[in-house]
């Protein structure tokens, strides 16, 4: 590998641009059977403590980072 910087061609800059503009999200959505297994499997009692716990923390959040 060279220590020598490199300069990304137009091509380069133009992919990763269009990456950089993509909204994040699943490249598909879920098949029946995938979400029947989803939906079939129990629900962890502490996760979901934790998870409206971190909601909650969430909507109170002062500070900087904080979104409008």
């Amino acid at each position: 590998m060279s220590d020598q910087p490199t300069r990304p061609s137009g091509e380069t800059r133009d992919a990763e641009r269009e990456e950089a503009d993509r909204k994040a999200g699943a490249d598909r959505e879920a098949t029946d059977e995938e979400a029947a297994r989803a939906d079939s499997r129990p629900l962890d009692p502490e996760v979901a403590d934790h998870e409206r716990e971190m909601a909650e923390r969430g909507a109170d959040q002062k500070g900087e980072g904080r979104l409008p």
